[in-house]
């Protein structure tokens, strides 16, 4: 199978689990309500407002299956969303909104790094960034973080929508040297737009490969 049919089956296989039915199917506020693992887990972490909800609902094709607000650091627990019986995509709270309150803050974003440190079933972290603005500290320690854990991460740019082509290309060129200079990370970086739909296809394609298989 020469790279193009590679590609190709690999963005049908993609198709193909997002094609089954995604759902809602559990909420945790703290450790002990985290559900049994089972399903492989992909987990959406970035800053608050980065675009994780929309970015659900456009893999999924549920526009309101992922909860979207207009208030930066509302998500305050994980939800967690079964996509057909193969995968569990985990909706994080957003990290690094300065204008919450110090105890919210801290019980919200202690939750998130006590998920990403020790969760049995956690296949990737995709970590995204937004490609209006400037890679934060906070992302930095995120990534440090995954470092330490050996967890496996991926960076996916969000909204380059909104970014001309040249400084979605300087963002990407950015990620990707960001990337490779971290040892959990995944060395492809996926530019994505929930209201284009550019990019969907390929990190669908990206996330069927860490599915259960299907049969």
């Amino acid at each position: 199978m020469d790279t193009t049919e590679a590609e190709r089956a690999a963005l049908a296989a993609g198709e193909n689990l997002f094609a089954a039915e995604s759902r809602f199917v559990h909420a945790a506020q703290s450790l002990a309500q985290l559900p049994p693992p089972g399903l492989p887990e992909i987990a959406f972490a970035g800053r608050s407002n980065v675009g994780k909800s929309s970015l659900v609902n456009a893999l999924t094709g549920r526009r309101l299956l992922a909860r979207v607000s207009g208030r930066p650091g509302r998500t305050q627990q994980l939800n967690f969303f079964a996509v057909g019986t193969r995968l569990m995509l985990v909706d994080m709270p957003g990290y690094g909104y300065a204008e919450a309150a110090k105890s919210v803050k801290a019980d919200w974003q202690g939750l998130m790094f006590d998920y990403l440190r020790g969760r049995p079933g956690l296949y990737r972290v995709l970590l995204l960034l937004d490609a209006r603005i400037e890679t934060k500290p906070a992302d930095g320690a995120v990534m440090a973080l995954l470092d330490q854990a050996a967890v496996s991460f991926q960076l996916v740019l969000t909204k380059t929508d909104a970014v001309k082509p040249t400084q979605a290309a300087a963002k990407l060129a950015e990620a990707t040297r960001l990337a490779r200079a971290h040892t959990a990370a995944h060395p492809d970086v996926i530019a994505t737009s929930a209201e284009t739909g550019t990019g969907i296809p390929a990190l669908r394609a990206a996330i069927a490969a860490l599915a259960r298989p299907a049969g």
